[in-house]
């Protein structure tokens, strides 16, 4: 039998203990009108008297606390079925206005009408989310800096001061506490099966939802102070995200196949969850109302539904490749504030706890396919950061893009696939699945800094080209001018270009270089292609890997900055020029300016080689000794400081042209001198 078939629970005996049981052991029935008024208003008194507190500190006795709450909990849950949509409107839609989204907390009512287990979990998920960014809002109304966990913010004293100590305690009963039920971080690490998460504890929140919007309104009627909602985050370049695309996919050279993700590429993903041994059985009712979700284009519900499945399908493998088996459950709280989960970024990782290699990442077929997608998804700042913007409320649920919705299922489908039997070739062989397939199989990073590094640097490249179609002043008006001078200055420097780029020439690829033309056959945008184009490493970047590509990065900034400045001064004093609005000083700093781009071209486009150059080898700077380290940062820092100086200088508002000069021909003689001393990482190829 499959380990997928025979899990019957990812809770832990004593997680299981705590969700399922121990809220239920007391079966005294309690009395709604004791914890709400007649009208309508939470009596929070009575419900704070139920958290229950050690001897020992005076800290919440979360066991005692979840007890003596299980009966309250129930008769909440029972006060809500007996109401009718209308009369829960009246009743309490005003209190859900603080959140921003009272339609969630009607849906959430009404989801409780029916308790379809799967439903009610993704309720809970969505409540929870929600709550937190409101909660984060109203931390704001007292300081600047928002704590990134719910458990911080619930902790805080800026939510104590609005809400009261004792009623931020019932909140950490039910989430944001490894001591207690924890029921937001169990279900969206996908520990939790549909079945496990008692209704009454969704009922519940969202009575507790209401009450602290009645203690709110008490609090800004008594500060004077205006609740403001920060804004969702917005997906931009989400034609970066398209791995998976909309339109079609070139299977063979002669077949042309569309790949939407329509109802058949649908019915077919839902034949796999019942048959992958990636999908442990008791979660199938979480994949399968995924899948329904996405035909229904209700995206929001569909990624929050799958976000932990995959989680858990991982974690599956995880704990069977590395013969951990008991890692596959939540565990209890070890040590103080430490609990025991595998999460996700720990099956990712290069190591395990006791230093043996993790050998999922290589299951998972890096450098392609899941691991570099889930770190671009899930992770890499520069990414969407999908779970984390989700989980803590960042998104607007009602506005959650296709696209992105769409790249999740089909990676996820690539999953089910990947991790199934030999005789399901069929369905890998299916015309809806295998362009799904081949795409998973070739992607690499788009987000991690290498990545983003490529990026930048091809784009700066495009800008400096742009540099030949800028509108100058006829060759007669400038010989008119008399005083100006630099343009052997400026060859000056373009030499000393082609004399660094001939000490470099090895280092370079074949047949690129050209003792005749330096210049014009390395600068080149065929030759960044080119370099961009290497495959290079990204998973487990150490540290002094990320600082140099922290540095290469803030170059290519600046030196995009440069040309976007050049290009802006270019045309604006053209067109001055041209209509004879420029002073005498103007026009000569305008041509100080031609004269200047005449080797700035040259020397940014030399610059992106170089820092192109150092990131195809960047890992090189592992084999460097601490010295040869310092040494080294110490050169690209000043190289940083070259192109930060050079966007002063290119301003509109300094205009120096003829420093620039100056400026160039001291960083041309340092980079000389370090490639001299053969320190830059290209250098060290063998």
């Amino acid at each position: 039998m499959a380990l997928s078939d025979s899990v019957t629970t990812c809770l832990s005996p004593p997680v299981h203990y705590v969700i399922c049981k121990l809220g239920f052991e007391k079966k005294d029935s309690y009395d709604i009108n004791i914890i709400l008024s007649e009208n309508g208003e939470v009596c929070w008194q009575a419900v704070t008297e139920h958290v229950c507190y050690l001897e020992s500190d005076q800290s919440v006795d979360y066991i005692k606390s979840i007890q003596s709450l299980g009966p309250v909990c129930e008769s909440v849950n029972l006060h809500f079925k007996s109401l009718t949509k209308e009369q829960f409107v009246i009743q309490y839609a005003l209190w859900f206005r603080w959140t921003n989204y009272t339609e969630l907390f009607l849906e959430v009512f009404d989801v409780l009408q029916y308790a379809q287990t799967t439903e009610v979990a993704l309720g809970l998920m969505k409540l929870t989310s929600c709550l937190e960014r409101a909660l984060g809002d109203v931390y704001l109304l007292i300081d600047k800096d928002c704590p990134f966990l719910l458990r911080d913010l619930l902790s805080s004293e800026q939510l104590a001061v609005v809400f009261g100590q004792a009623v931020m305690n019932v909140l950490r009963v039910f989430i944001g506490s490894p001591y207690g039920l924890n029921l937001r971080n169990v279900l969206w690490h996908g520990f939790a099966s549909p079945q496990e998460i008692p209704e009454k504890y969704c009922a519940m929140l969202l009575f507790l939802t209401a009450g602290l919007g009645q203690l709110l309104q008490t609090y800004l009627l008594q500060t004077k102070c205006i609740l403001v909602h920060r804004p969702y985050v917005v997906f931009v370049g989400l034609e970066e995200l398209d791995i998976f695309p909309g339109k079609y996919l070139t299977i063979s050279k002669f077949l042309l196949c569309y790949i939407y993700l329509n109802h058949e590429t649908l019915s077919v993903a839902e034949e796999l969850v019942k048959l992958s041994s990636f999908v442990l059985k008791t979660m199938s009712p979480f994949w399968m109302a995924a899948l329904t979700a996405f035909k229904q284009s209700r995206y929001a519900d569909c990624v929050i539904l799958l976000l932990p499945q995959l989680e858990v399908g991982l974690r599956l493998l995880f704990t069977t490749i590395n013969k951990c088996p008991n890692r596959l459950l939540t565990a209890e709280v070890k040590l103080l504030s430490q609990v025991s989960y595998v999460l996700l970024l720990t099956m990712l990782a290069k190591h395990l706890d006791n230093e043996e290699v993790n050998q999922l990442p290589a299951v998972l077929e890096e450098p392609a396919m899941a691991s570099e997608f889930l770190w671009d998804f899930l992770n890499h700042q520069e990414g969407p950061r999908i779970r984390d913007r989700l989980s803590h409320g960042e998104i607007n649920l009602k506005a959650f893009p296709r696209e992105v919705a769409n790249q999740i299922v089909a990676f996820a489908i690539t999953l089910l696939c990947r991790f199934s039997d030999e005789d399901m070739f069929a369905f890998k062989e299916h015309m809806v699945i295998k362009p799904l397939m081949n795409c998973a199989s070739c992607y690499h990073s788009r987000f991690h800094p290498i990545s983003r590094l490529k990026k930048q640097v091809l784009e700066c490249m495009k800008s400096i080209h742009l540099w030949p179609e800028l509108p100058t002043v006829p060759e007669e008006h400038v010989r008119t001018i008399k005083g100006l001078e630099g343009n052997a200055e400026a060859s000056t420097l373009i030499l000393m270009i082609s004399e660094v780029i001939s000490q470099l020439q090895q280092c370079m690829p074949q047949n690129c270089y050209s003792s005749d033309d330096p210049i014009g056959s390395v600068l080149t945008e065929r030759l960044l292609i080119e370099l961009c184009d290497m495959h290079i490493c990204t998973l487990y970047s150490p540290r002094p890997v990320l600082e140099i590509l922290a540095v290469l990065r803030k170059i290519s900034t600046q030196c995009h900055q440069v040309s976007e400045q050049v290009m802006a001064s270019t045309r604006l004093r053209y067109k001055q020029w041209m209509n004879k609005t420029l002073r005498s000083r103007q026009r000569h700093n305008y041509l100080r300016m031609l004269n200047s781009i005449k080797f700035l071209s040259p020397v940014l486009r030399f610059i992106l080689v170089l820092i192109t150059l150092e990131l195809v080898n960047v890992h090189l700077v592992c084999k460097k000794n601490p010295l040869d380290y310092q040494q080294y940062i110490k050169f690209l820092k000043s190289v940083l400081q070259y192109a930060e100086n050079l966007v002063t200088y290119t301003s509109s508002e300094k205009n120096k042209w003829d420093e620039t000069m100056e400026l160039t021909n001291k960083a041309l003689i340092k980079i000389r001198k370090i490639s001299d001393r053969k320190l830059m990482l290209m250098q060290l190829v063998t």
